[in-house]
This record gives C-alpha cells, structure tokens and sequence, in this order.
C-alpha cells in the first residue's frame, strides 16, 4: 500500500466547497473519481483544509492510499486528464503512511483578492471580490495589526463552527494594495469556519470609514458574532499555502506557498 500525496488547484466558482455531497458537485467528489480511474479501485483523498462553495485553492495539498503501482506521471497527467478544466493536479509525490495531508500541516496561508472600483469588474466574476467605496489601505492595515497573534475569535466565527474551541494563533495578517486591488493575506496554525470572510468584512467596515482601526480589538474582546458585520463573499479567498516539516521532501521544503496575487496574475 502506497501514500500518495498530492498538489491541487481549483477555482471554486464551479463547485460547492471541497466536501464530498451526495450530488458529487464537489471538488473532492470529482477529484476522487479521476483518481479512481487511475488507481482502478475505490478510495479515499483528504485535503489540508476544506474549502466552502465558491472558495478557490491556488494551493491545496492531498493525500490517498492505494494498491495500485502507477508512476508519479500516472497521478498527474493521468489524472488531470479525467478532471474538468476548473481542477488539475500539478504534482504529485510517495510519502510513508505516517504523513497526513490535514494533521501534517503547520499552517495555513489564505489570500483574499478584493477589487475596489464602483462597477464589478464582470471579467473577473466569482474570481475575486469586490465593493464600490473607496477604501483607506492605512486604516485597514492599522486594523488588521490588532487580530495578529493567539485569540479567541468568537466574534468571526460562523455560527454553525464545529471547532471544539475558538481561539486560533494568527501568525500573519496584512493587507496590501496596487492600484484599486488591495489583498489581504493571513497564516495561521489553523482556521474557524468563516473566519476569513469575516475578517475581511470588518476590515472592509473600517476601510470604508464606518469604523475606527481600534474597532477590530473591540470585536475581538466582545467575543460574539452578532457585534460584526456580515461574512463578506467568497468569490476573492484562495487558500494559498499549507506548511510542512522539511522532512516530508515536498515541493518547495514543505512551505508551499503561491505566488502573491496581483493584477498582472489575472
């Protein structure tokens, strides 16, 4: 038996999150059944971090065990071949059976691509997000300092979180910006459902003026969702990145990171 872990990428316009469903309108649903193709025989893939409907992986990191002795070519063309052209592996490793694509990992880097401009850019629709008012960079990025480090952050957590508990160590969170794109970047050991999309609706809150920076501290000590703003959309938020121990030998020393996202990447 053979663990076979994998590099994945997908837009998630076209799908309804990586979690298998019965419908199979998942990302996980068609990725198993093109590797199953492959492997001739039923399986089962897990990921780094599940995404929900309508969030994209420039970087999401897999891993399955099968019988079947095929080259590591096999795991990518191969599969890519049975795949629809929204999801494509982009490499493919061994690993002994002790690696685990979800309980391996150290951390966790996601990216959220906002356009701001008063007209939805409809080229880029459900590839990135968007708001109309302009926004101030300096305040959000005053904002943003007060979420970094180890907190309970009740108060961006979707209510039907299923994480036994709700403090997370944010190890990274900043926002930059070129022009009308501003991106906001956050790692951490692990994430709280929603958590993402609801930081970024707060931080947009207080680039819009409607908030003082210091508002995000005070979100973050009232510990309770009913006090932020509304979960902003999904069409912008890439998982980005899963860290690993060198030790595994994967791509990059384990640290796979994609490339910032910036206009000249659309």
């Amino acid at each position: 038996m053979a663990r076979i872990v994998l590099g994945v990428e997908y837009c998630g316009a076209g799908f309804e999150g990586w979690q298998t469903q019965p419908h199979g309108r998942t990302v996980q649903d068609c990725l198993t059944a093109a590797v199953v193709t492959i492997a001739g025989a039923p399986l089962h893939i897990q990921c780094a971090g599940r995404t929900d409907t309508g969030v994209h992986a420039a970087v999401q990191v897999a891993h399955f065990d099968t019988e079947a002795k095929r080259p590591l070519t096999a795991w990518v063309r191969g599969v890519n071949a049975h795949l629809p052209d929204g999801v494509a592996v982009t490499w493919a490793r061994e690993v002994g059976d002790d690696f685990h694509a979800r309980f391996s990992a150290r951390a966790r880097t996601y990216r959220y691509v906002l356009h701001n401009r008063p007209v939805r850019n409809v080229l880029l629709n459900g590839r990135v997000g968007w708001f109309h008012a302009p926004l101030d960079l300096a305040a959000m990025q005053a904002g943003v300092a007060h979420v970094r480090g180890t907190h309970d952050f009740s108060s961006f957590r979707a209510a039907q979180c299923q994480a036994h508990s709700p403090v997370r160590s944010l190890m990274r969170a900043e926002v930059s910006a070129i022009g009308e794109w501003f991106v906001f970047e956050f790692e951490a050991n692990a994430f709280l459902h929603h958590m993402i999309r609801n930081l970024v609706g707060a931080l947009v809150h207080v680039g819009k003026g409607s908030c003082s920076p210091e508002w995000m501290a005070e979100l973050l000590a009232q510990r309770d969702r009913r006090y932020a703003p509304p979960t902003f959309a999904p069409d912008g938020l890439y998982l980005a990145g899963v860290d690993y121990p060198d030790s595994w030998q994967l791509p990059d020393g384990g640290r796979i990171i994609a490339p910032a996202f910036m206009p000249s990447g659309f």
